[in-house]
């Protein structure tokens, strides 16, 4: 089982291709034909190349002699350049109180609007100390105004809701 598991596992080329016919590629990228394996081998040896095979969801398989180190090279640097370029979604969290001040307000929003911008989700909380449990409409309303300010920049993933002595919303950036 562990055998079969590392032939998966390697990548397939020279002897290790068994098809009756492939579409060789030469290492120039001229087209050599359909031709068995053996003599594409025979040929990538010939010029001191591999036979790497590059495309078996094709009919005939596809191909291609060349130098596999180099080939293994390239690969690796394209999926190094891919997971540079990619960013990964995190959730920043704004928190505030249903009392919050007009200008402190602002700074919430202009944080949110950062975090939204540079393609965070943002999670909008208000903690209820006490009796202002009871307050939960005007922590509501203050949610549904940051949201409306926020609207150029996002849209609401999930809306308001209570959570014990917290009231949510979440953010995510518009396309």
């Amino acid at each position: 089982m562990i055998e079969k598991k590392r032939q998966r596992d390697q990548p397939q080329i020279n002897e290790r291709i068994r098809f009756p016919k492939i579409r060789a590629i030469g290492d120039k990228g001229e087209q050599l034909g359909i031709i068995s394996p053996q003599e594409a081998l025979r040929m990538a040896e010939e010029k001191g190349l591999d036979l790497v095979l590059v495309s078996d969801k094709a009919t005939p398989p596809v191909c291609r002699i060349m130098d596999y180190g180099k080939y293994k090279f390239e690969q690796e640097k394209k999926a190094r350049e891919a997971k540079k370029k990619q960013h990964t979604a995190d959730v920043k969290e704004v928190k505030m109180r249903y009392k919050i001040e007009d200008h402190d307000y602002k700074v919430r929003i202009n944080n949110a609007q950062r975090f939204l911008k540079s393609g965070d989700k943002v999670k909008a909380t208000i903690t209820f100390r006490g009796r202002e449990i009871q307050h939960t409409h005007l922590a509501y309303q203050l949610l549904e105004r940051m949201a409306k300010d926020l609207q150029e920049v996002a849209e609401v993933q999930q809306a308001p809701k209570r959570e014990g002595r917290n009231m949510m919303m979440l953010l995510s950036p518009k396309k």
